[in-house]
């Protein structure tokens, strides 16, 4: 009974040894709005990439590798010059794609990694990684930012847009504004069917419904509640939003990643959660996540001087 029994364990044993897919992986990913890299600021690119290292990341989604035009308006905004992102890998020794396809879901993008890149998929939303033998796919986006709910609601002129004033409405709009994007996400994401893991980065200029909630809306953080439908679609698809996973209370731990270039109390502004990291895979934990900016308590890792008028967020996940 014992020789069973002995027997069987080494069968055990050796059949999680010949299944690598058992094996645990843990990465720490970042989404970064980096404004040029700095640069709009005339700031150097090495501040960008010391907030990269505070965080410890992997795998990282940038938004704005370039600069923003002489002629930037809330409607139109052309980037101009050449990407940061080869230089940023270089500091970090790290891999990059530049996402160089014109698309709604793109702006100035690139995806860095301390792992190998592989093809980028159909709409160039995303890529294939090897990560010690395991294929992962990140996903790097950066949606429209005009028409701006928030500023909507609260009577914030950004672009020639109508105030509103219902949930019905920001929601419309939303819809009308992120909707091709996320329409090109979607059929990039079906490209990573049968990886180990799945992640979706990026500036979404829109907030998420898992922050203007009923409690939001009554300790005077948000004006209404808003089941904002591009965080919506995404869970919709698997993912979970690692740092609500680590932080569910809305009003205690807002998490604000816009922005660190005003005060809370500006009447211009409204300060609030649009950057974002999703994953996705079997038995994930999100061991921790943070947002990453100039100083706590808004940043839970802090990184001065700081580079960029977006704090971004990480999440270290196990798979």
């Amino acid at each position: 009974m014992r020789i069973r029994t002995i027997a069987a364990g080494l069968l055990i044993a050796l059949l999680f040894v010949a299944r690598p897919g058992l094996a645990e992986t843990t990465l720490t990913v970042m989404s970064f709005n980096i404004w040029g890299g700095g640069a709009n600021e005339g700031k150097p690119v090495d501040e960008t990439v010391a907030a990269i290292r505070a965080a410890g990341a992997d795998i990282i989604g940038i938004q704005e590798t370039r600069l923003e035009g002489e002629t930037c308006t809330a409607d139109a905004c052309p980037p101009i010059g050449e990407s940061v992102a080869k230089a940023i890998a270089a500091a970090l020794g790290y891999h990059y794609y530049d996402q160089t396809k014109v698309n709604a879901a793109l702006w100035a993008n690139a995806i860095v990694s301390r792992y190998p890149i592989g093809a980028a998929t159909s709409n160039d939303l995303g890529v294939a990684i090897d990560v010690e033998g395991r294929t992962i796919h990140a996903f790097n986006i950066h949606l429209d930012d005009s028409p701006y709910q928030p500023y909507q609601l609260l009577g914030i002129e950004y672009g020639a847009w109508p105030f509103i004033e219902t949930e019905a409405e920001a929601v419309r709009f939303a819809e009308e504004t992120r909707g091709p994007a996320l329409k090109l996400l979607m059929d990039d994401l079906k490209e990573a069917e049968g990886s180990a893991a799945a992640f979706v980065f990026g500036d979404f200029n829109e907030p998420s419904h898992r922050d203007w909630t009923e409690a939001a809306v009554a300790a005077g953080r948000h004006p209404t509640v808003v089941a904002y439908p591009t965080t919506l679609a995404i869970e919709k698809q698997g993912f979970i939003d690692a740092f609500r996973a680590v932080f569910p209370d809305e009003v205690a731990k807002p998490g604000i990643t816009w922005t660190p270039t005003t005060e809370p109390s500006d009447p211009e502004d409204h300060h609030d959660r649009i950057d974002f990291v999703f994953a996705r895979s079997l038995n994930l934990v999100v061991e921790k996540a943070g947002i990453v900016g100039e100083k706590s308590p808004e940043a839970d890792i802090v990184s001065t001087p700081w580079p960029a008028d977006h704090r971004a967020v990480a999440a270290t996940i196990r798979f």
